[in-house]
């Protein structure tokens, strides 16, 4: 259980890596965005529900540590259509919560994201709950997890070739 004064610390600590977080995604910075991760992270963004088994069923991102730095170096060729031009992207958080501390030191983080995508399709407006399992890797916060759940992911939706 934390005091009230570490917990605010926390809080503040948390709130800061998800905000940084938020803005490496928006400015496509993808080399710092992945330098957030632990060497054993999951990137996981579900299709047809909030908790299907995504490793028997369809999900629309479900990356371990490997497939997040392809995913990574896909995005640095300059070679995705779909982001040609890149999407100008601008997100809001909000409801950031700590949820529960994991055994092993890892903290649940919860929050809201709104995310305008402008692209030479469309505008396009992404809802979505974001869990987190944060980790301290020597002395900063580090993703172990996080699972991105869009509110509309029962629906077709268009490519995410972006960080969501």
């Amino acid at each position: 259980m934390l005091s009230r004064e570490s917990s605010a610390t926390l809080m503040s600590a948390v709130a800061a890596f998800i905000y940084k977080e938020a803005r490496f995604q928006d400015e496509h910075q993808y080399e710092a965005w992945e330098a957030l991760w632990t060497d054993d992270g999951v990137y996981w963004v579900p299709a047809n529900g909030d908790d299907i088994d995504p490793e028997k069923q369809m999900s629309i991102i479900y990356d371990n540590r490997s497939r997040i730095s392809l995913r990574i170096k896909q995005l640095l060729t300059g070679k995705r259509h779909t982001q040609t031009p890149q999407s100008r992207l601008r997100r809001v958080v909000s409801n950031i919560e700590l949820m529960d501390e994991q055994p092993g030191g890892d903290i649940s983080v919860a929050s809201n994201c709104l995310v305008f995508e402008s692209s030479l399709r469309d505008d396009t407006v992404w809802a979505a709950r974001n869990e987190y399992r944060l980790r301290y890797v020597d002395g900063e916060l580090r993703m172990a997890y996080k699972k991105v759940i869009l509110v509309n992911n029962e629906k077709a939706l268009f490519t995410l070739s972006f960080l969501i």
